[in-house]
């Protein structure tokens, strides 16, 4: 398996699927990422595959203690503050220098809430196999192994999985994810999810202002349209600005409804409020 590895997405429902088959994992509010453990080094990477190692250090050091060489975990970099799971404070964490990063990883350490294995120290590449088999995998590798890495809760009771959605949102849980047992593991938007948010995903393709601090996205909607958004708030543009400057430059483009601004390079996904996608302007909530 090579690094980067494009990972499994969950696509938006209006309800909890239900019937045979189905297996309903709690959906943590932080920041997706990619836990590879090798022969000598950890990384740690991004949902768009850029290595973000040096801001999640607490947790690649982590896993270079307790996990064994040839180890690829799934999941999510989770930060806890005053009992509760804060998608802010990994916003600031996953937006900020390594220097930055450190300081905020001793006042708030992230948790790694792990629900996919990829890669098995001892059988290797596992993404074909069903979920219920590399989920007992995922139990049997972490059965010993302290926090900050963790198992996200799973059962394959709909009551349960529905009693979560409708109880822990107060602590930081965003919804429910939704696979099916017998599914390998494989890109694109294999799961499904239900959550509290009213989001849709937008793909960005360009912003406006600087690079070093864009002031604007242009997004593409999942029905293709494409729209400006919102000011930026200052963590969301860092976030913005992180990804620009690990990507190829762009180019400047005009459009008629749109205006002028720079194209962005594949690979960085928002959340915008439903709610606004009719409208010419948009909301972005968050950088996933």
């Amino acid at each position: 398996m090579r690094f980067p590895v494009d990972v499994a997405l969950a696509q938006a429902v209006p309800r909890l699927p239900v019937g045979d088959g189905w297996w309903y994992e709690i959906k943590l509010d932080g920041h997706r990422s990619v836990i590879w453990r090798s022969a000598d080094t950890v990384h740690v990477q991004a949902r768009s595959g850029r290595d973000v190692t040096a801001v999640w250090m607490d947790l690649a050091l982590a896993a270079f203690t307790h996990l064994r060489p040839g180890t690829v975990l799934d999941g999510e970099a989770v930060v806890y503050r005053h009992g509760r799971v804060d998608f802010s404070a990994a916003q600031s964490r996953a937006a900020s220098a390594p220097p930055r990063a450190r300081q905020l990883a001793e006042e708030w350490p992230a948790t790694f809430a792990a629900w996919d294995i990829l890669q098995h120290p001892d059988l290797g590449d596992v993404r074909g196999r069903p979920y219920t088999e590399r989920r007992g995998l995922l139990l049997d590798l972490l059965e010993d192994v302290p926090p900050p890495l963790q198992v996200v809760p799973a059962t394959d009771d709909p009551t349960v999985a529905q009693a979560w959605y409708e109880t822990l949102h107060d602590v930081g849980i965003e919804g429910i994810v939704a696979k099916r047992a017998s599914s390998p593991y494989r890109s694109g938007r294999i799961w499904q999810k239900i959550r509290h948010a009213d989001t849709v995903d937008a793909e960005v393709i360009g912003h406006t202002g600087p690079a070093a601090r864009p002031r604007a996205v242009v997004v593409e909607l999942p029905d293709a349209r494409h729209r400006l958004s919102q000011p930026l708030t200052a963590p969301l543009s860092a976030a913005v600005a992180a990804h620009i400057a690990t990507s190829e430059p762009g180019h400047r483009k005009r459009s008629r409804d749109l205006g002028s601004y720079t194209t962005v390079a594949p690979g960085l996904t928002v959340e915008v409020l439903a709610g606004t996608t009719r409208h010419g302007v948009v909301t972005v909530t968050r950088v996933r």
